[in-house]
């Protein structure tokens, strides 16, 4: 196809998926049966001959560190010579972020052959039903997209995350071979529930019948209800701090090129238990910690049915991680800093790394968040670590808080120096105009503001002698 005709259906492409409901931006997202239904998705994939069967998935899911594991789990499975698809969301620059086979983007061309029969199957849809909801949703089509790529790539796993909760979310058509579970804190939830049983509840409901579910979950309320969850439906539970342990390692406080740390893993069953075994990790903090002992609980389940994952592989693969938006240090002199912590149990396990493992002369944070997140318990927890806070609200999602809602929180919280930005741009000129190359910036409070925010650092970086940041994949 000759580029300006490729570059024409490409756009038309994207925009055929913008044009669907979008949950992601939707100032308010409803949730149940009403808004999303398995029915409709399964309607979908039957129409472009259910790429979902036959693959051999993990699926993966919880509050925090879910994209961090499943990442970890395509990286090691690459790594053992698996030609592995892994599905994620949301994406930070391109939609393609979203399937990758190996680490790799599908190619513009491919895209179009993806939607161009998508197209297809969303107008026989809306043929059949005229009801509102007959239609799939934006977060169903590239779901249904990523398949039908990993199907097209012929790959031999797939890992799934799931976008919201798990018993309604459209990855949960699968039959996967193990399930994940990495952990239970509050978020989202208008749609899950306001306890942590709830939340949990809506979680677990990944669970399979005869499909072992690893599970991360430590506190006990929560956990209860993925025991019961597993039990009723007859999955094999394996829990953190039950059937498998493990020890954090922090690495040396440093600015350079930071190394993970690293854990000591034990499993305590099987023909392994007992045996510790020592990984180094590539993403920084005591989460990615537990993040990767849950990808070495799936690893180690999907060897007892005869998968060949040798530990040289998956320790290369944990090591050389690295993983967009996660601690992630993009530049140095002074050192920034993109996070997408979005919660509060996310913002507490940043704060944690950045004590443990960064100094700094002054730290400069730079903070927007998404309307029903709790802002000010973030900021909270944020506040007391840094000396200048400049605020500011992402462009492309009407769900930003506003700066003044913004400053009027902080003013309360904390007495540091507070600057306003209106926009991302405009908070990228503040970072410039104050921070010196012994400060650290730290960018967080939403995937959208990591994700808008490192396009200002790539136009205009704060040191501009400095390495690019690390790769968007694996």
């Amino acid at each position: 196809m000759p580029l300006e005709s490729l570059t024409e259906a490409y756009q038309a492409s994207l925009a055929f998926l913008l044009g669907r409901i979008d949950y992601e931006r939707a100032l308010h997202v409803p949730y149940g049966e009403g808004a999303f239904r398995l029915e409709r998705m399964r309607r979908l994939l039957a129409l472009v001959d259910d790429p979902q069967a036959g693959l051999p998935i993990v699926h993966v899911a919880g509050t925090k560190g879910k994209g961090s594991t499943a990442a970890m789990i395509a990286a090691a499975l690459s790594a053992a010579g698996y030609r592995t698809g892994l599905y994620t969301s949301p994406h930070l620059e391109r939609l393609e972020e979203r399937f990758t086979v190996d680490g790799g983007l599908c190619d513009p061309e491919e895209l179009v052959a993806l939607v161009d029969e998508l197209r297809l199957a969303v107008a026989a849809m809306e043929r059949a039903g005229s009801a509102p909801d007959a239609s799939p949703t934006y977060f169903e089509l590239t779901t249904a997209a990523a398949l039908l790529h990993f199907r097209r790539r012929q790959v031999d796993a797939v890992v799934l995350e799931v976008g919201l909760g798990g018993r309604l979310d459209s990855t949960n058509v699968c039959l996967p071979r193990v399930t994940a579970i990495t952990s239970i804190s509050f978020d989202h939830t208008k749609q899950l529930g306001n306890t942590l049983a709830a939340i949990a509840r809506e979680k677990a409901g990944i669970a399979k019948p005869g499909v072992p579910l690893i599970s991360g979950v430590t506190a006990d309320e929560p956990r209860r209800e993925i025991e019961s969850a597993c039990a009723d439906r007859g999955a094999k539970l394996i829990q953190l701090g039950r059937d498998f342990d493990f020890v954090y390692h922090p690495p040396q406080r440093t600015n350079a090129e930071l190394p993970g740390g690293s854990i000591d893993y034990v499993c305590h069953q099987g023909q392994r238990s007992g045996e510790r075994r020592t990984v180094s990790l590539g993403l920084l903090g005591r989460h990615q910690g537990a993040n990767a002992a849950v990808c070495l609980a799936v690893l180690d389940e999907l060897r007892r049915q005869d998968w060949s994952l040798p530990d040289e592989a998956v320790r290369r693969a944990l090591a050389n991680m690295r993983w967009p938006a996660r601690v992630e240090v993009v530049d140095r002199r002074p050192t920034v800093v993109l996070d997408a912590a979005h919660n509060v149990a996310s913002v507490a396990a940043l704060a944690e790394t950045l004590r443990e493992s960064f100094t700094a002369r002054r730290r400069i944070l730079v903070f927007a968040t998404t309307q029903d997140k709790d802002a000010a318990g973030m900021l909270r927890l944020l506040l007391p670590d840094f000396d200048h806070v400049i605020l500011t609200r992402y462009e492309n999602n009407p769900r930003g808080v506003g700066t003044a809602e913004l400053a009027a929180l902080a003013a309360r919280l904390s007495e540091a120096p507070v600057q306003v930005g209106a926009t991302p741009a405009a908070a990228w000129r503040a970072v410039h105009a104050v921070a010196e190359e012994d400060d650290l910036v730290c960018v967080t409070g939403s995937f959208f503001i990591a994700a808008e925010m490192r396009a200002q650092w790539r136009a205009k970086p704060l040191n501009q002698g400095a390495p690019l940041g690390q790769p968007l994949f694996f």
